[in-house]
């Protein structure tokens, strides 16, 4: 009868041993999901911080100044960059028809002037990730 007590033991200690390992894994996973998951919506937030920055650039340069732009224009926004480059990049303005105006211009009265706009942005641990947005803008002039 002694011994069966020493086995009552040994088997409840073999069982908190296994539930101990299977507790550890359980927080060992859920400390890795949590982390992806922050990592994700950093990335979201660079994104959505991208998006406003490339809106906050074109805003502050809409108008005369951007469609007279001949050369690459750098500004810092949202702990961001971004970069307003003229098309054709060699330093010419030119206009050409608009691909997407609704407007009549029968006689070419209404050309564009094209630019490509790009905005970084980083995020991570020790800012490792980054995330560009890059948008084409179409800005309508008259030709006189």
């Amino acid at each position: 009868m002694n011994k069966q007590k020493g086995v009552v033991l040994f088997f409840s200690l073999i069982v908190l041993i296994i539930m101990t390992l299977i507790g550890v894994a359980l927080a060992v996973n859920s400390l890795q999901s949590m982390r992806m998951s922050g990592a994700g919506s950093e990335r979201i937030e660079a994104g959505i911080a991208a998006n406003g920055a490339l809106d906050a650039a074109i805003a502050s340069n809409q108008g005369a100044g951007l469609a007279n732009m001949s050369t690459t224009t750098q500004s810092s926004l949202l702990n961001g960059t971004q970069t307003i480059t003229p098309l054709p990049e060699d330093g010419t303005i030119q206009d050409v028809s608009c691909q997407r105006s609704t407007n009549a211009s029968a006689a070419n009265l209404i050309a564009c002037r094209r630019l490509e706009i790009s905005s970084s942005s980083t995020f991570g641990r020790d800012d490792l990730g980054q995330l560009t947005v890059v948008a084409g803008i179409e800005q309508e002039v008259l030709r006189i």
